[in-house]
């Protein structure tokens, strides 16, 4: 394998070795874990969505910020490694949530510090994505890194639910106690989940740190020179967006439907056993079938992508999603799209796993041609600037989803009510698209 090739699948080996944040713990193992030990639905989706939502307003806070920095002193490597370690230590303290000393406060803060290592160690790997291959070779290099990451989240949580996570009756999905002698009484076989998404992102990060490199750059600036022009360098980077109406139009649009679909994500195993009462079993099938759909669809989404361009990917993503938080808040245990079931009914789960491929589907290809959709608008010698903006506008509002779907959950007390305004941030996005241009605009002034 040549430099190059290695390069990308190093960089590819960051999504498979940080997908299972999202997969395990964000939505399909932890969370409803969460959910079981705090015994109220309504009151563990309240909780869940302010700490999440606390996570990303630091997020949308420091990312412009440390992107600023990055920009100037050239330093990217060093980030990932201090997020990376965020992201390890955040995950293995999960481990220290067991049902008899549960703090869902303490619970929910060492999540937050992972998850925020998560994410800003995303945002310092996507900005590498333009350096990888030819602009129009950028959407399959996208997608099959998406589609390699949704692998990477289904082969762990294949793991979880066959080795690990205990059902009810204290065996795994293949009728064995949980492996390693971890004791299904206090829970042992689930909270593991923690120090595996851990030790995944340790193994699995030394191909990226091996093969990965910063191009070399001769205008490169010393840390404390980049720190002490941060912030006016990032001042006049917002105060010359509005100049470019569609780079402008593309960022407020990802804002509003990246929110709503990592809602989705952070929401989905909560809502599965507060609502339909589903088992961490249960949820993990959910998630071995969205994540399968993810992995196919964001690879056919970036051919798509490379063929068509990622602006038709991203609409049709966009309306498919908008569709799926409707039918989402009408599926319960006694009805079904407003049909009354038997409360005995398969017809509620069959409609949930069905929803669930589209939102995997739907969610890996709308990010892959997000991300070469940046590429499109920016300039390619303010590439790097102008992933900061992307960061900028997929964290600055990063709260509003699950802040929003706790307090709407908080003051219906209904956990169907509570994800309805997914569907409003969705639609704002599919409108602020009119004014995306495919190529987007000649430059950034």
């Amino acid at each position: 394998m040549d430099a190059a090739k290695k390069r990308i699948w190093g960089w590819y080996f960051f999504d498979w070795a940080s997908q299972p944040y999202n997969t395990l713990l964000l939505t399909f193992i932890f969370g409803p874990y969460v959910v079981s030990v705090v015994g109220n639905g309504s009151a563990a989706q309240t909780i869940w969505g302010y700490g999440v939502g606390a996570a990303g307003l630091v997020i949308a806070v420091l990312s412009p910020l440390l992107g600023a920095i990055a920009d100037k002193s050239g330093g990217r490597m060093a980030f990932i490694w201090l997020f990376s370690a965020l992201y390890v230590l955040g995950s293995w303290m999960l481990w220290y949530s067991a049902p008899d000393s549960f703090n869902v406060w303490a619970v929910m803060i060492w999540f937050s510090v992972g998850l925020i290592g998560m994410e800003f160690a995303t945002t310092f790997t996507n900005a590498m994505l333009p350096d990888l291959a030819p602009r129009e070779e950028l959407g399959k290099v996208s997608g099959s890194g998406w589609a390699f990451g949704y692998i990477g989240g289904l082969s762990s949580l294949i793991i979880m639910l066959l080795l690990l996570a205990e059902g009810p009756s204290g065996k795994t999905m293949l009728g064995i106690p949980p492996i390693l002698g971890l004791d299904p009484a206090p829970r042992e076989g689930t909270r593991a989940v923690g120090p595996l998404t851990a030790i995944w992102y340790a193994v699995f990060m030394i191909p990226f740190f091996l093969w990965v490199r910063e191009p070399r750059r001769t205008d490169r600036v010393g840390i404390g020179a980049a720190i002490a022009s941060a912030w006016p360098e990032l001042k006049g980077t917002l105060s010359r967006l509005p100049s470019n109406k569609s780079l402008f139009a593309f960022l407020g649009s990802s804002m509003f439907y990246r929110d709503a679909l990592n809602g989705m994500y952070a929401f989905g195993g909560i809502y599965s056993a507060g609502v339909l009462g589903w088992s961490v079993t249960q949820v993990g099938i959910f998630g071995i079938l969205a994540a399968f759909t993810g992995a196919v669809f964001a690879w056919l989404g970036g051919k798509a992508d490379s063929r068509f361009g990622p602006k038709p990917v991203i609409i049709l993503n966009v309306i498919v999603l908008t569709a799926v938080a409707a039918f989402v808040s009408m599926v319960s245990r006694t009805s079904v799209l407003g049909m009354p079931v038997a409360p005995d009914s398969a017809l509620p789960d069959i409609a949930f796993y069905v929803l669930g491929a589209l939102i995997g589907a739907g969610g890996g290809s709308l990010q892959s041609a997000s991300r070469t959709m940046m590429v499109r608008q920016a300039p390619a010698e303010k590439m790097t600037e102008a992933f900061g903006l992307y960061a900028l506008s997929g964290k600055a509002t990063s709260f509003i989803a699950p802040l929003s779907i706790g307090v709407a959950t908080d003051l219906t007390g209904s956990q169907q009510l509570g994800v309805t305004p997914l569907i409003g941030l969705f639609l704002i996005g599919l409108l602020l698209l009119i004014w995306v241009k495919p190529d987007g605009e000649s430059d950034l002034r």
